[in-house]
């Protein structure tokens, strides 16, 4: 499944956004590095603040509908039985 991107409101970059439960238009921001982070004394790397956050995620774009004029049978065409009688 491709999720959308987001910015990321502490560091402003790119982030995949992964749907919340009961909401279509809210995202968690997916778990990232901060932008130059060092890893911490352990080794462990440390996550940006945004990283979890919940954002509004970006709406899918509507299908474009064409208004299309549907032909109309001519008058001296007879409708085909269906069954016979």
């Amino acid at each position: 499944m491709k999720l959308p991107r987001v910015r990321c409101t502490t560091c402003e970059r790119p982030i995949c956004a992964g749907p919340v439960a009961g909401s279509l238009s809210k995202g968690r921001i997916c778990r990232h590095d901060a932008p130059g982070a060092r890893r911490d004394s352990d080794g462990s790397l440390i996550s940006c603040r945004g990283s979890l956050e919940i954002v509004d995620l970006p709406m899918p774009d509507q299908q474009l509908e064409f208004d299309v004029d549907e032909p109309q049978p001519e008058a001296d065409e007879a409708a085909p039985a269906l069954f016979m009688i």
